[in-house]
Order: C-alpha cells, then sequence, then structure tokens
C-alpha cells in the first residue's frame, strides 16, 4: 500500500513496473526454496519469533505512527513485519518460503479480490501461522467514495476472505485488524470501524517498495530506516518481484543486528 500522497495509491498502480535482473534473480532464488519447507527443519541459528503480542481492539485501535499518534507496545528493536496487497501468487509464494525458512510468523493485509484469485495461497497462508488481516475488496483509496460504497468494499472484503477460510461470513471479520487503502481513512469509516471493535493499522515505516528498485537497494533502505526508528511496525507488499527477493536476506539481516520478530494476533473478542 502506497500512501496517497504519492498520487500512485490506487490498486493498479502497486503492480506496475517490471522488477530489475538483479531482482528477478533474487526472487528466483527465495521461490526455489518452495512455499511449505516444515518449521520443524529451521536451523538453530533462524531468526524465529521473539514472541506473540495479541492485540485487544475493543472499542477500536488506531496504531501505527505514520498515521496515528501512537503504536503497538512494541520494546526497543521490535519488529512486526507486515504485507499488503495480496495473495499474488508466486511472488507470495516466495515471501511465505522466506518467512518460514527463518521460523518468523507475519501478518498478511489481503485484498478479498486477490484472495478470491488465488484461495488456496490465502489457506496456506492461514495453516502457516500467519495473521490474516484485511485491506478491503478492490483497493479504493476510500477518501474518493461516499461512506456506503467503502463501508460495501471493506465488507465485501472481509466476507471474501473469511468464506474461503471458515466457509461462512459474519458483520463483523473473524480477524477485526484492518488497514485502509493507501493510509487514507474516512473519519464516518474510522468510527463504524471502531464501533464494531476493529483495530486500524497504518505502519511506523515503510520500504517504499511501490517504487521500481533492485532487492539490495530495497534491503539497504528498509535497513537504514529501521535502525533509524529502532523498530516498529513494517509495511511491505508481497506483490513485487524485488519484495519477495528481499525478505530473506532481510530476515538474515535482522537476525545480525539484533531486531527481534513479534507476531501480533487478535485477543479475544468479548461481545458488548
Amino acid at each position: 500500500m502506497r500512501p496517497t500522497h504519492t498520487g500512485l495509491s490506487r490498486a493498479g498502480a502497486l503492480f506496475r513496473g517490471a522488477p530489475t535482473a538483479l531482482a528477478v534473480l533474487a526472487f528466483a532464488a527465495a521461490l526455489s526454496a518452495g512455499p511449505s519447507a516444515s518449521a520443524a527443519t529451521c536451523r538453530e541459528d533462524a531468526l524465529g519469533t521473539a514472541r506473540t503480542l495479541p492485540v485487544d481492539t475493543a472499542g477500536g485501535l488506531f496504531v501505527g505512527t505514520k498515521s496515528y499518534p501512537g503504536t503497538l507496545p512494541l520494546g526497543p528493536k521490535e519488529v512486526v513485519l507486515t504485507f499488503d496487497d495480496g495473495p499474488a501468487g508466486r511472488t507470495t509464494d516466495a515471501v511465505l518460503a522466506a518467512l518460514e525458512a527463518e521460523c518468523v510468523k507475519a501478518t498478511f493485509f489481503v485484498v478479498g479480490r486477490q484472495a478470491a484469485s488465488h484461495p488456496d495461497q490465502l489457506r496456506r497462508i492461514e495453516a502457516a501461522g500467519h495473521t490474516v488481516a484485511h485491506h478491503s475488496m478492490t483497493h479504493p483509496v476510500m477518501t474518493t467514495l461516499g461512506f456506503e460504497a467503502g463501508r460495501a468494499d471493506i465488507e465485501s472484503g472481509w466476507q471474501t476472505v473469511d468464506r474461503i477460510l471458515l466457509g461462512r461470513s459474519g458483520a463483523r471479520p473473524a480477524t477485526p485488524f484492518f488497514r485502509f487503502p493507501g493510509f487514507a481513512p474516512t473519519p464516518a469509516l474510522s468510527d463504524w470501524l471502531k464501533g464494531m471493535d476493529v483495530g486500524v493499522f497504518g505502519a511506523d515505516l515503510w520500504g517504499s517498495d511501490w517504487n521500481p528498485t533492485t532487492s539490495s537497494a530495497l534491503l539497504a533502505q528498509v535497513l537504514g530506516r529501521l535502525d533509524k526508528r529502532g523498530g516498529g511496525i513494517l509495511l511491505l507488499h508481497d506483490t513485487h518481484a524485488h519484495t519477495a527477493g528481499m525478505v530473506a536476506p532481510l530476515l538474515r539481516a535482522l537476525k545480525e543486528r539484533g531486531y527481534k520478530v513479534v507476531h501480533i494476533v487478535p485477543a479475544p473478542h468479548k461481545a458488548g
């Protein structure tokens, strides 16, 4: 998800731009590991997931300092890995392979129409223990829509995902985590989500991986931003080859630099 101030936040723009030769090579190397290596085969020196953080969304939650005043209760050098806009086929498989090789859990903010196009892959994401969160049905910029159209697109997104994963859907998402496309909330939609006890996630830093780049350049950029901030909620996209090729070296670099990965999950919901 790119922020709207770039002028390129619509869903279609997120997928354009051919990867460079270096990104393709890095992507192919990551993909060759396969998406379903057993966690039991993880190396002893794997990065791993340091802890699981249950996130209470009762009464609403708005986190991520790129958009909101506060963030999650993270310690120094703790990182929450999030990926937007998938599932996307080969690139998502490569990201999953890199995560599994390092025994790391992430959160995927999925687009409903992408989930409908890749239902088996969505099930694999959940089966691997990652958190499946929501990113609308068609990735519109909500500030360009009226309230009813925006609400319908958000609802359709989580209902599509829940029907694939659970065989049913309801008026509230099973996983109450949502990220606005383009980091473009509206007050009315934010209040509606808050009223349903749905947490809204921004990010504390991002890789700007919507821009054409190489995996090596992207890695340097992400690490520079992480070192400057000291951790936080990191936004990447599993829809780009240069990102897919960057995830494995990123995880190794996090280990070398003393970062810890925190996996977010919903706290038990208490109906009001």
